[in-house]
């Protein structure tokens, strides 16, 4: 997998493999931070993270800081691979927990940017809900879903934009209010 543009454009990363995760194509990784704009700054939570690429891609393009969170081991290890491999250390951090546990953990933080990016055959909605909770009041919450089902509803957020990418979509979440 590669990076798609900012400071580490172009620079390669490990995916974990397996069936437990499924990478985000760069297509669909691209119009996400096209559609985000400039994130210089910012603040980033990548729940489900994969492959991390999502953090590596918000780093890369001045994110400040981004906590990638992945209950698979496999996965969590990849991540602090490519963190290692980056030179990313002082921006990434890696957490082996499940979204709600670390949720639970840490109810006080808050995140510009809240990156959702479930497995396709466990959606997780009920761990969703639990993770609005990390999201400062003008911030913005982005769920990738997939391409064939309806949207889902989130309490105590508004859709304000999607866009289809045939197999998945993204939803774009503000905070209602």
């Amino acid at each position: 997998m590669r990076i798609i543009a900012g400071k580490l454009g172009g620079r390669i990363f490990e995916s974990p493999g397996g069936h437990r995760t499924h990478p985000m194509s760069d297509k669909v990784r691209g119009g996400l931070f096209n559609a985000l704009g400039d994130v210089t700054g910012l603040t980033v939570l990548d729940a489900f993270a994969g492959s991390g690429a999502l953090s590596f891609e918000a780093v890369s393009r001045g994110a400040k800081h981004c906590i990638a969170i992945e209950a698979d081991r496999r996965a969590y290890q990849s991540i602090v691979k490519n963190i290692d491999a980056l030179e990313l250390k002082a921006q990434i951090q890696a957490v082996n927990a499940y979204c709600a546990s670390w949720s639970g953990r840490h109810q006080r933080e808050t995140f510009d940017i809240l990156l959702m990016d479930p497995p396709y055959d466990n959606l997780q909605i009920n761990d969703m809900e639990k993770l609005v909770r990390h999201l400062k009041p003008d911030g913005i919450m982005v769920v990738s879903w997939p391409g064939k089902l309806d949207r889902v509803e989130l309490t105590a957020l508004e859709v304000v934009s999607s866009k289809n990418y045939g197999d998945a979509q993204l939803v774009f979440y503000r905070p209602i209010g």
